[in-house]
């Protein structure tokens, strides 16, 4: 027993003992970074336990009273696998590659688990990425050996995931050209990425000649183009105003653009039920977000919640949504838009006749995103033609659970 105090003693295996427990329930989300988004999500599914590495800038503490959320390292995250009796786990899709290789060592603790507990384990992933990673640069031999390990990782995990929706077209493309072969293990289908109208409690309705910026305070966001372009709005419409909510390294920018424009106001990093009063309040919401080498906007969240709440939306082709939000009467630039184009785009949208409710009219009934997560997580259905004793083995598991 002395020789292995050693071992007990070193930070990393401590660290580890500290973070493992078994979760209260028998589905699990693994992801790398967890946002206030994942908390609303699981408040509204319900019996969910969260296991997570780091939080997001947003991370809001009232939103996180009452979840099963578990903050632990790979290892730590394997080992509360195999602690637990586990029935779904979700993970980050493959292609987040910074992720991927904790995303193998998560599948092979859940398939462990499966046969620990006797239970069939199913694992699920829903994937938004649209950027082929073999396009970003890789100067040097060692981010080459890493991104090619990463790529090898993502294949594995495409391969054993038991099924993966897909929230664009475009993903959906990327993954068949990059990864054939995902899901070979069971099913795949494409579930768009829309919002369900909020239900946010009623207000006065969006203020006439409101904009709405939402998100990271980055060039990648667009927001030194809106900031540049707002000028050259206000000239067409003097009264218009322009509300700045977030964080990131423009909020110099956007504090200086406050200062020379009365009607523009900045909240950086308000609690999530000043969002949703923002979003309420605008009738425009831009984000003419921008490529960057390791970088494309995946669908844009602030896009999401925009049109749920009945916003006009402004942004660039780099959406995985772009393609909707052009046919359903919405501004889409072409991603190399200046701020003069910004500008023209931002004019338009204020002068459209399109109201919030015919916005919110051209919604789905359900969350695109519930959508395809009550589908990850729904009952298997045999297919024709199965094993029946494989069929009556199945089932006998998953009433043991």
């Amino acid at each position: 027993m002395s020789a292995a105090l050693p071992l007990l003693q070193r930070p990393v295996l401590r660290s580890v003992l500290r973070s493992v427990r078994r979760t209260r329930f028998d589905r699990v989300q693994v992801y790398r970074t967890l946002r206030s988004a994942h908390l609303e999500r699981a408040r509204a599914i319900g019996a969910t336990s969260v296991l997570y590495r780091s939080r997001r800038a947003d991370f809001d503490e009232a939103l996180a009273e009452g979840l099963d959320l578990v903050r632990a390292g790979p290892w730590a995250t394997a080992a509360t696998l195999l602690a637990s009796r586990v029935r779904t786990v979700e993970v980050n899709e493959p292609l987040m590659l910074p992720a991927a290789r904790q995303g193998v060592l998560t599948v092979l603790a859940a398939r462990l688990s499966g046969a620990l507990h006797r239970v069939d384990v199913r694992v699920v992933a829903y994937a938004i990425e649209n950027r082929d990673p073999r396009a970003s640069p890789a100067p040097t031999a060692r981010r080459r050996l890493r991104r090619s390990l990463d790529l090898r990782a993502a294949r594995f995990l495409a391969r054993h995931v038991d099924r993966i929706a897909y929230g664009t077209t475009g993903a959906a493309h990327l993954y068949a050209d990059l990864l054939p072969g995902t899901a070979a293990r069971g099913l795949s289908r494409v579930v768009e990425a829309l919002p369900a109208p909020c239900d946010c409690p009623p207000g006065t309705g969006a203020r006439p000649g409101s904009v709405l910026f939402l998100g990271a305070l980055e060039e990648r966001k667009g927001f030194h183009l809106l900031a540049r372009a707002w000028p050259q709005v206000l000239r067409s419409h003097p009264a218009a105003t322009l509300a700045v909510v977030g964080t990131g390294p423009l909020a110099g920018l956007a504090h200086e653009t406050a200062r020379n424009h009365p009607g523009v106001s900045v909240l950086v990093d308000p609690p999530r039920a000043e969002v949703h009063r923002q979003l309420r309040r605008a009738a425009v919401l831009v984000l003419p977000s921008q490529r960057t080498p390791t970088w494309r906007e995946q669908v844009g969240l602030p896009l999401v919640e925009g049109l749920a709440h009945g916003c006009l939306v402004v942004t660039t082709a780099e959406s995985g949504i772009a393609p909707w939000l052009a046919g359903h009467g919405h501004v889409v630039l072409d991603p190399a838009v200046d701020a003069a184009g910004v500008a023209a785009a931002v004019v338009a949208a204020l002068g459209s006749a399109r109201t919030g409710a015919e916005v919110l009219a051209d919604l789905p009934a359900q969350d695109g995103r519930r959508a395809a997560d009550a589908w990850l997580h729904a009952p298997a259905v045999d297919p024709p033609g199965a094993d029946p004793a494989a069929v009556d083995r199945r089932r006998r598991r998953s009433r043991r659970v």
